[in-house]
């Protein structure tokens, strides 16, 4: 059986809901149609916005004739064919979902028959081609992205699909309801609205009956996906720059995801990348938070986990250890210091045993030679680090 979302998807790039950046009067893709030059594309963005359903418009309209091809789907032998039936047109236009999963063999079998016009290439894909598509590829194509669709786009296109169901109603909460649910995503509010009919004995779509087939919103996050890694970046971001609401936010955001794994890794790197010797506790609070997680599971697991964000977020900051290893490593990476001072040797005569001092210290060289005066731990205004700083000066006789 046809599902709904197929049954109504857009003939025109007029029926097109949403990306008016790309398809509105006077922009780039309806000018190229209406001017009859198509170039090759690559068509990103989310699921739901519409990827597939402009390419086949764009083929449509363009009234070339067109092949539609999936990159994992599909094998070398049908890349083939497709190259074939190619010779037989002026141009063709090849759709290609998934492009970014394309393997060697078909980019290079495709390449020269993009190059040189034969084929136009329409790709397809959820990850940003800059970082996932193959950059021969990349390179003879425009890339254009596409745009999350608002509220009033979604709820358009719930009324164009109320028509393609009999005897269907829809009310207003309802369709504010989809809309809010679907967070940008049409197929997802389309096939919400189709089994909500097929669930109501008098075909009435409300509110409660929406709430009972689902009440979590449709939020993107694929683990393997750029968004899911965004997430976390987003996360890091806002506990770094102190704003308790966001990283709380985002923590929730990616708590749908029930992935503590990651939550708890990237809180770990956190801990000590961004709040460091400004709050040397922090990291035996978050392992304790950690295991707290582990112990009751989800969903009580978000309990320890909010409470650790807001105190990360709050706490004050510092990245002054790892700044210092980054100055290390640009000597390492740079050749400098490779001869050990011979008192630091093992089993060296000359050594110096601190605990044999007074207080435990006794100042002495530790760094080689070429960079004995070079400076990698540069302490933050904290009272942390001002402490440990003072401590540092009178143990190396450093300033």
């Amino acid at each position: 059986m046809e599902i709904l979302a197929d049954k109504m998807r857009p003939n025109s790039l007029d029926e097109i809901l949403g990306q008016e950046h790309l398809v509105g009067k006077g922009k780039i893709l309806r000018n190229l149609i209406e001017n009859n030059k198509m170039v090759s594309l690559i068509l990103y963005g989310r699921p739901g916005t519409g990827k597939t359903t402009l390419a086949r418009v764009i083929a449509k309209e363009s009234k070339k004739e067109v092949v539609s091809l999936n990159a994992v789907v599909n094998n070398k032998a049908d890349f083939e064919a497709a190259i074939e039936k190619a010779q037989g047109f002026d141009d063709l236009i090849l759709i290609i979902d998934e492009i970014h999963r394309m393997n060697k063999d078909k980019q290079d079998l495709l390449l020269p028959y993009v190059e040189n016009g034969s084929i136009i290439l329409i790709g397809l894909t959820t990850s940003n081609p800059y970082m996932k598509v193959n950059p021969a590829i990349r390179s003879r194509c425009q890339v254009f992205e596409l745009h999350e669709l608002n509220e009033t786009d979604i709820i358009k296109g719930l009324k164009r699909a109320i028509t393609f169901l009999d005897g269907a109603t829809l009310t207003k909460d309802a369709a504010k309801y989809i809309a809010t649910y679907a967070c940008g995503d049409l197929r997802s509010a389309l096939n919400l609205l189709e089994i909500a009919y097929y669930s109501s004995n008098n075909h009435k779509i409300t509110v409660d009956i929406l709430k009972e087939i689902n009440s979590k919103p449709n939020i993107y996050l694929d683990g393997n996906d750029d968004a899911y890694y965004d997430m976390l970046s987003a996360l890091q971001k806002s506990i770094r720059g102190s704003d308790v609401d966001a990283s709380i936010y985002y923590l929730a955001r990616l708590l749908t995801m029930e992935d503590l794994d990651s939550i708890e890794r990237r809180l770990s790197v956190i801990a000590y990348e961004d709040i460091g010797l400004a709050n040397p506790g922090i990291g035996p609070r978050l392992d304790s938070a950690i295991n707290a997680a582990e112990r009751v599971g989800l969903p009580e697991a978000r309990i320890p986990l909010a409470y650790i964000v807001t105190e990360m977020a709050l706490s004050p900051k510092s990245n002054s250890t790892n700044m210092a290893l980054n100055r290390a490593m640009e000597d390492i990476n740079m050749g400098h210091g490779k001869k050990i001072p011979n008192h630091i040797k093992t089993n060296s005569k000359d050594y110096k045993y601190p605990h044999e001092y007074h207080n435990s210290y006794v100042i002495q060289q530790y760094l080689p030679d070429d960079i004995k005066d070079h400076k990698y731990y540069i302490p933050k205004d904290n009272n942390v680090e001002n402490n440990l700083n003072k401590i540092y000066k009178e143990r190396t006789g450093k300033k």
